[in-house]
């Protein structure tokens, strides 16, 4: 006979902790259940154990000692967390720890189930924690893709490394342009689902009508013109990660039905009966407050919590020093066609690009080196090369007074606003080249000039 996994319990709360193990017990699992973490660290030195079940609020787990205790002596153990007070300290630190998984209470015996079975699989994909020893420079020749030594990247790089060993959903935030997809896919290229879809989501670019279909499928005869039945981009990305992109720009009714996707990692194509069950990680990404969305009843609160397990924000490119002259090196190695002429930058070049605010961040940066490239007339990029905007930095410098007297939500769309109309105007109102340059679909494109009461015809 098969020998039974053992699971140890480690929860304060009696009717969670003792219902649980029932219910894992009838699942063919044997389960140890102790109320106090210390008790838990007792158990693990005399016994052999599969897995560590444990909360995180309770008697001697204040300072998270299980789980330093866990990955310090019995880094083999796979470990899930299941918190009813989650915090971003604690997610993080969880992370770092190398957990498997981190769920929110109340929580659908069917999710922790499905956390338990792939942790119990995969038990290897539980990471060590990250040594001090490591050096800065040799954490960021590990990313290659992600371009920038200042502070702010160093930290942003050690968290990705962290939260790339678990399955933790994460919910990247930042401006436009600062590289939130990049983020999202080095975080999957480091995780355990690295052999496995990365399927790119935009929110913009799905009509609400189509939401349900596109996400989760539709079998033939579902509505008119559905000839065969249609996998949908959930199915493709089933054992990888969904990144969804723009997610603020999500409606309410498509809010409520990848809500039940996220929680129950399970849906049901148009038109079918039978829901289809998948292992799925969310990376999500917005250049929205969504908190403040939040409070404003604009998007679903049970939803956000369940996506933003783990918040990671991107700083602006105009807050990143000279990391502005790297990406700029950077662009023009990649973006210079063979046998060009072109070899640099002229000082006076380097210092607009020091002080231009960078409204459309690293995406308008790039723009800008591609378009120089084209157009420098010698050896060096000069002034005269950049684009009117660049020209005369000073001009873009925002009146600090008359910024603290505004919401930070109202700086970004003023941001947003000047970069559409910047982009608009070079393209002459031309709603295809504007959505190109911007990278955005035609669709997100108009959304955002929706948003923001910004006509296209007025700059033809």
């Amino acid at each position: 006979m098969k020998t039974k996994q053992r699971i140890l319990i480690a929860d304060d709360e009696p009717l969670y902790r003792d219902t649980t193990a029932d219910l894992l017990r009838e699942e063919g699992y044997e389960c140890i259940c102790v109320e106090n973490a210390d008790d838990a660290i007792g158990l693990l030195r005399e016994h052999s154990f599969d897995l560590i079940l444990t909360d995180l609020n309770m008697p001697g787990n204040l300072k998270l000692e299980l789980l330093q205790e866990g990955r310090t002596k019995y880094s083999h153990i796979p470990m899930i967390v299941v918190t009813g007070v989650p915090s971003v300290p604690t997610a993080i630190e969880s992370v770092r720890l190398g957990i498997a998984d981190y769920l929110l209470k109340p929580v659908k015996f069917e999710e922790l189930h499905t956390a338990v079975q792939r942790a119990l699989l995969h038990p290897g994909a539980t990471a060590e924690p990250a040594t001090e020893s490591v050096s800065n420079t040799e954490r960021h020749e590990t990313f290659p893709e992600i371009i920038g030594v200042c502070p702010a990247m160093l930290e942003l790089l050690d968290i990705v490394d962290r939260v790339a060993a678990s399955n933790t959903n994460v919910l990247i935030t930042g401006e436009s342009g600062t590289g939130k997809e990049v983020i999202a896919s080095a975080i999957h290229n480091r995780s355990a689902r690295r052999e496995h879809a990365f399927q790119v989501i935009d929110c913009t670019a799905i009509p609400e009508a189509l939401f349900e279909s596109v996400l989760f499928g539709h079998v033939q005869g579902a509505f008119t013109g559905a000839i065969k039945d249609q996998k949908g981009l959930l199915r493709l990305c089933d054992g990888g990660t969904a990144f969804f992109d723009e997610l603020g720009e999500l409606p309410a009714a498509a809010q409520a039905k990848l809500l039940r996707a996220v929680q129950e990692q399970t849906f049901t194509p148009v038109g079918d009966s039978k829901p289809i069950k998948v292992d799925t990680r969310f990376i999500c990404a917005t250049n929205r407050d969504l908190r403040a969305e939040v409070d404003a009843g604009r998007f679903r609160q049970d939803l956000y919590y369940r996506l933003a397990v783990i918040p990671i924000e991107l700083a602006p490119l105009r807050d990143r020093g000279d990391d502005v002259v790297t990406l700029a090196d950077h662009f023009l190695r990649r973006l210079r066609p063979s046998g060009s002429k072109v070899v640099g930058f002229s000082d006076e070049v380097i210092d607009c690009f020091r002080t231009y605010r960078w409204p459309g961040n690293i995406r308008e940066l790039r723009n800008v080196i591609e378009r120089t490239i084209t157009l420098a007339r010698g050896n060096t990029i000069e002034v005269s090369d950049l684009p009117r905007q660049l020209q005369s930095p000073e001009a873009d410098v925002v009146d600090a007074a008359a910024l603290s007297e505004i919401s930070r939500d109202e700086a970004l769309d003023d941001a947003d606003r000047a970069y559409l109309a910047a982009v608009l105007k070079k393209h002459n109102g031309v709603i295809a080249s504007a959505a190109r340059q911007a990278g955005l679909s035609r669709q997100g494109l108009n959304k955002l000039l929706k948003r923001h009461g910004i006509e296209a015809d007025d700059f033809r």
